[in-house]
């Protein structure tokens, strides 16, 4: 049977709810805005207050007999070619720690590329799976990683052939895309669920121009965040399983460990209607978001002192396999300022906001809700940007270190590390010592020190000199890292 993607479940229930009149005696206790703040409903609008009703019981009947989350699903499944498709209101934190638990448990080994975001350090750490780490492809000269190689995930298994599976992030945030079919073929040429997280690449199955994604590339679990460069609410995420290596019943359950009980239909409906959108119309949205971004592309490279990295930039030999253009990173280099200085200054005096953000390059995201205004803003910004550059104040230098000194040796578990005896120490006499927590630069939230890795002097200083620089690291249990918390060795 035809899909119809004219159909929205969870809208069209939406609809009808308000249109019975359906008096609510469930949470949530605001009854639909009459019991909420009125100073609150001022700033948000009623809208919000009235989409916000209970999931089951409400949208649907307490037996769900209505289907209306199965059938957006099974629409959303249809819409970008998987098997099946699972909603998500916790984001993409939640979707690939329900993927990592479904492929490996406890103890059990995962090939995991180390430029996982800090949600998969997470799993790892409520899992107890044990990572074996592939290694990314680094360039050194712009000092960027790139997603690891099939041929790295090969090695990986052949030195851990009772490895339960791989996991590999692309796109990156800096849009740099793996190869993704030819990991997927190392994989399942030895029986391997491959799950990839695509958190930034809601957009890449509606227009030809764009990389291949992960369900046409043959991954067997794909992670997509809606709300990154989809039109879903924040924390919209959805998790797609294809092929027969994962029962979707197992995909189910680990999902529901880790899920709410009261899923957000507000955010429910943000993704079924992103799904029409797209199925409908998204093939003329992303051609124009694309066209866009290539004006905004070469506009910025006319400007002194900024560079737009561009598909030379990251592709080719020990490099990315492909390039999406659409999150548009701006190399600073040239203009002499840090991607932190000038994040804040178009904050501060343009009202623009970047959002990728590191030592030398600002990420400016251009997605089919850009036109023309909103382009020529973001353009005037960023020459007035180049014009006060030479004023603003350098800052202190954050010392990257080469890619070699970047690797870490994990000697516990992140899951042991995490959770055993600790003590913090001065971060001047914690190099030699193993972590027991996360430090992680944000965003773009990879982390740069993980529970269980050893702490050396050159990623130290890198983090210290970094936070001279600007640097957000929210995860630390000391936020100006004047200690660091290690395994405590006197309990071993």
């Amino acid at each position: 049977m035809t899909a119809d993607h004219h159909r929205a479940p969870v809208l069209e229930a939406l609809q009808e709810y308000r249109r019975t009149g359906q008096l609510s005696f469930t949470p949530p206790g605001h009854k639909q805005a009459r019991g909420a703040d009125p100073e609150v409903r001022e700033v948000l609008g009623d809208a919000v207050f009235l989409g916000d009703v209970l999931a089951i019981g409400g949208l649907d009947d307490r037996l769900t007999r209505g289907r209306v989350l199965q059938r957006a699903q099974e629409l959303m499944a249809d819409a970008v070619h998987a098997d099946h498709t699972f909603f998500s209101t916790c984001g993409s934190s939640l979707s690939v720690k329900a993927a990592m638990l479904t492929v490996a448990g406890p103890h059990e080994k995962l090939l995991i590329g180390r430029d996982a975001h800090k949600s998969v350090v997470s799993g790892l750490i409520l899992s107890g799976i044990e990572p074996v780490w592939v290694e990314p492809r680094w360039d050194a000269e712009r000092h960027l990683a790139h997603p690891p190689s099939a041929a790295e995930f090969e090695q990986a298994f052949q030195d851990h052939p009772d490895a339960r599976g791989a996991l590999i992030t692309s796109p990156t945030p800096y849009g740099a895309c793996a190869d993704l079919a030819a990991v997927a073929e190392v994989c399942h040429r030895r029986a391997r669920p491959l799950i990839v997280d695509e958190a930034w690449g809601a957009h890449l199955p509606f227009h030809p121009d764009l990389p291949s994604w992960a369900m046409d590339a043959g991954a067997d679990i794909c992670v997509t965040s809606i709300h990154k460069m989809g039109s879903g609410l924040e924390q919209g995420s959805v998790f797609h399983l294809r092929g027969d290596l994962v029962t979707p019943a197992l995909l189910g359950i680990r999902a529901d460990l880790l899920d709410t009980t009261s899923p957000s239909v507000l955010i429910h409906a943000g993704l079924d209607g992103w799904r029409r959108q797209m199925a409908l119309r998204g093939e003329e949205l992303m051609g124009a978001a694309l066209e866009l971004c290539g004006e905004v592309r070469a506009a910025v490279e006319e400007i002194d002192g900024m560079h737009v990295n561009d598909r030379a930039d990251f592709c080719g030999p020990g490099r990315a396999d492909d390039f999406d253009p659409l999150p548009c990173v701006i190399d600073l280099d040239g203009l002499g300022v840090s991607g932190y200085r000038a994040a804040d200054w178009l904050r501060e005096h343009r009202g623009v906001d970047a959002h990728l953000v590191d030592h030398r390059r600002i990420g400016m995201q251009i997605t089919h809700a850009d036109d023309r205004e909103t382009a020529g803003q973001l353009l005037s910004a960023l020459k007035d940007l180049a014009r006060a550059a030479p004023e603003l104040p350098r800052g202190s230098r954050v010392e990257v270190p080469d890619p070699g000194e970047l690797r870490l040796e994990q000697v516990l578990l992140p899951r042991d590390a995490f959770f055993g005896p600790a003590e913090e120490v001065p971060v001047g006499e914690a190099a030699g010592r193993v972590a027991a927590e996360m430090i992680t630069p944000y965003p773009p939230g990879i982390p740069a020190i993980l529970p269980g890795e050893r702490l050396t002097e050159p990623v130290l200083r890198y983090l210290r000199t970094g936070l001279d620089g600007g640097m957000f690291l929210p995860d630390p249990t000391e936020p100006s890292l004047e200690t660091v918390r290690v395994v405590d060795e006197r309990t071993g």
